[in-house]
């Protein structure tokens, strides 16, 4: 009597296919939920500078304008008017969750004044992954 061990190259090959169909059915899943997490992320970023910006503003009767930017709450601007109650509003800028940095309207175009990024593709618009995150969401 011969005992019979291991399995035969068709086993393994079924027990493959097998792993790569539920691969292929789990695996978009995974990412989509990567793709909405960076959006959360994205949001609530936005949020966080929105707050900054209206501490900025309470403390200084005006929003940091366009060309001071965002590094407004991190540093005291030294071009156009010089905020005169200026403090530490944030630590430092965060980068959105693709990388990039916020981008920051003053006069909004949505509101009175814009803060989003641009999204995974990094370009106006789009949908999706792809849309832009704003405060006007």
């Amino acid at each position: 009597m011969r005992l019979r061990r291991g399995f035969t190259l068709i086993e393994l090959l079924v027990v493959l296919v097998i792993i790569g169909i539920l691969g292929a059915l789990i695996v978009p899943n995974f990412l989509d939920r990567a793709d909405d997490a960076r959006v959360t992320a994205a949001r609530t970023d936005v949020s966080n500078l929105m707050q900054a910006l209206k501490l900025y503003k309470l403390d200084n009767q005006r929003y940091p304008s366009a060309e001071q930017g965002l590094q407004a709450l991190v540093s005291k601007p030294t071009v156009g008017n010089v905020p005169p109650n200026w403090k530490v509003y944030v630590d430092k800028l965060p980068a959105d969750p693709w990388g990039r940095p916020y981008q920051f309207l003053n006069p909004g175009v949505k509101g009175e004044i814009d803060v989003f990024s641009f999204g995974a593709d990094g370009q106006p618009g789009g949908e999706g992954k792809d849309a832009d995150v704003g405060s006007w969401q």
